[in-house]
């Protein structure tokens, strides 16, 4: 019983995420999410107090799956070679690799969602969004570290400037995603950051 109220609960999840990326949160009636789930009022009620428990959930589970599915290219990027620049250059391409395998694009960034409608949730939501994105920017400021470490860049920078620039080039580019209908350009926005990298660490000639 305990696996099949975790599994529906789930699907509740699931199924409401791509409804607040289209949606937007305010947009989103529970009718609307008992009409995609099928499920009725009191089996809602069984697994969320309401919309904001609701809310809370949706956005832990997105940064959770967020910052393991990097945290795993991170990883096998260090399992396949010890140079910290070849390895940024692999987990970067991971990261492409999979926006380009999905059968569907990705509707957008649950954070991003979140913070363009900040009146409709409370501060504790706003500094765990905040927290997620700091640390998945750890993550990359981890890896530029290393490579800083090792080679010398052609113009000034810091581990925290190429980390945060990432950052915002697949944030944005989600948006844009969105915006033109493009399901082909964050991932291509990340292979010119790859590119930026060669001809900053002197690997592009």
């Amino acid at each position: 019983m305990a696996e099949k109220g975790e599994q529906t609960r789930e699907r509740i999840l699931a199924t409401t995420e791509p409804l607040i990326l289209r949606q937007g949160f305010a947009g989103t009636s529970l009718d609307d999410i008992l009409k995609a789930t099928k499920l009725t009022k009191g089996a809602f009620f069984h697994h969320f107090k309401g919309k904001g428990d609701l809310a809370r959930a949706l956005v832990e589970r997105y940064a959770r799956n967020d910052y393991d599915l990097f945290a795993r290219f991170a990883a096998e990027a260090e399992a396949a070679t010890d140079d910290p620049l070849q390895q940024t250059m692999l987990f970067l391409k991971s990261f492409e690799d999979f926006i380009e395998g999905l059968a569907q694009p990705i509707g957008g960034c649950v954070f991003a969602a979140y913070t363009y409608e900040s009146l409709q949730f409370d501060s504790s939501i706003h500094a765990f969004i905040a927290h997620s994105l700091r640390r998945w920017t750890a993550l990359y400021e981890k890896k530029f570290e290393a490579v800083l470490a090792r080679y010398r860049p052609a113009r000034p920078v810091t581990a925290r400037d190429l980390a945060d620039m990432i950052v915002a080039i697949i944030e944005g580019g989600f948006i844009l995603t969105r915006s033109y209908n493009d399901a082909t350009l964050v991932a291509r926005q990340s292979r010119q950051f790859r590119q930026y990298l060669e001809l900053l660490f002197g690997q592009g000639k």
